[in-house]
């Protein structure tokens, strides 16, 4: 078959596909509880009570007591790995398929801003945390008009918040595709010891053969260009009583613009492909650029524009605008083991304080190649990458962390906004 099952002790629907994908056919037997794996080579029921199992293309119905009793209906769905392993687990949202990047997040809380964060856009987004949706989905606090993650994976999803709707009706009314029911820490652990790997979320069928070879089919993320698809379209404002501030939006997120307004910004927001003439026209105090999705080095445009406005405006960045400002000032950047996503960084300011930080991105810059006169400001505190950089004859300051996002809760946030209304003129 060219692929290995990641088989591991989980749930009731976990054993139910595991059936499936041995062709046993359907017969009574008791309830679905624990399946208990030797290596994938064993499986053994433990019996709770009487039901049967049937099974189509995309479903498996859990009928109860032989009365014919709808008790679950589980849709199948398989995580297929450019390694050739795969994952099969139970299907949330809508039938479909996608393919990208599979990355990890540790976060507690805080899905829905995860899942709706622009640079996941391009990436199955898999949360570490084994329960998510216990406070239902929180559309309130998304960073974005809708989920940008290509698709979900988690341990196990709340099916009775208090809040509704729950996670797995949001998904099913906007056409979005999840999978549970998977032994999230082991993926993680395979993620870190290989590397972020390339895999295809199929969802309403367990073709494992098909979701492996589209995850080998599947480009790097780095021969995307990512970006267009999560930028604004056209130029807007959004009006304030204090300094002009110009904002590259490469995939913004709304926390962003609710600190720069908190500090009664005067916002004018242009897409990835503005010209300098275009931010000039508006006579800013200073230049914002945003976080995005994908490699930073795609953003030709945006690193041209920096690169004229710099000298010539205060330049400020966040995630992948502290990396798209390295790149116009000369340096470099490069491709993380597994990257950094979670609300539980550590990194360490230049005067030895600690903060804890919230994080997204897969590419860091690299310190050695900023030209003189810039210093590193921030240093991740568990693989000393580059977290921050600053020129002072230049006006240039600009974080990889996400201080908007509030993780601290908001150390980080009033020491860059602050900062940042504080350089300007």
């Amino acid at each position: 078959m060219g692929g290995r099952a990641l088989f591991t002790p989980l749930s009731y629907q976990f054993l139910v596909f595991h059936i499936i994908c041995k062709n046993i056919p359907p017969e009574p037997f008791g309830s679905f509880l624990y399946l208990l794996s030797d290596a994938g080579k064993n499986l053994q029921l433990i019996r709770h009570e009487g039901g049967y199992v049937t099974a189509n293309k995309r479903h498996c119905t859990i009928v109860k007591n032989y009365s014919g009793t709808l008790y679950w209906e589980i849709m199948k769905a398989v995580l297929g790995l450019e390694d050739g392993d795969y994952v099969i687990g139970e299907g949330f949202g809508i039938e479909g398929e996608c393919s990208g990047e599979l990355v990890f997040n540790t976060l507690m809380s805080g899905y829905m801003e995860a899942l709706s964060d622009p640079s996941y856009y391009g990436q199955i987004l898999m949360f570490t945390f084994p329960l998510i949706g216990n406070y239902g989905a929180d559309t309130q606090n998304m960073q974005s008009n809708k989920v940008k993650a290509f698709g979900a994976v988690c341990r196990e999803i709340c099916e009775k918040p208090d809040v509704q709707p729950t996670i797995r009706t949001y998904f099913e009314q906007n056409g979005l595709l999840g999978m549970c029911g998977v032994d999230t820490r082991m993926l993680t652990i395979k993620t870190r010891v290989k590397g972020t790997l390339r895999a295809a979320l199929v969802i309403g069928d367990d073709n494992f053969e098909y979701a492996v070879e589209l995850a080998k089919k599947t480009a790097p993320i780095s021969d995307y260009d990512l970006i267009p698809a999560v930028s604004c379209k056209t130029p807007y404002r959004i009006p304030g009583t204090g300094k002009k501030i110009a904002i590259i939006d490469l995939g913004l997120k709304n926390n962003m613009l609710s600190s720069l307004s908190a500090r009664n910004g005067d916002l004018y927001v242009f897409p990835y492909n503005a010209t300098p003439e275009d931010i000039f026209r508006v006579e800013p105090d200073c230049l914002f650029i945003t976080n995005g999705p994908g490699d930073p080095k795609t953003a030709r445009p945006t690193i041209a524009t920096v690169k004229k406005c710099i000298g010539e405006l205060p330049v400020f960045g966040i995630c992948m605008g502290n990396q798209i400002t390295a790149l116009a000032l000369g340096g470099d950047t490069y491709k993380l083991k597994f990257g950094h996503r979670g609300s539980n960084q550590p990194v360490r300011y230049k005067d030895g304080r600690i903060f804890i930080t919230t994080q997204n991105h897969g590419f860091a810059v690299d310190g050695d190649s900023l030209p003189e006169g810039s210093d590193v400001t921030f240093i991740n505190a568990n693989d000393k990458t580059v977290e921050g950089f600053e020129s002072e004859s230049l006006n240039i300051s600009c974080v990889q962390f996400h201080p908007e996002a509030h993780a601290g809760p908001r150390d980080t946030e009033c020491h860059y906004f602050d900062g940042l209304f504080r350089r300007l003129p």
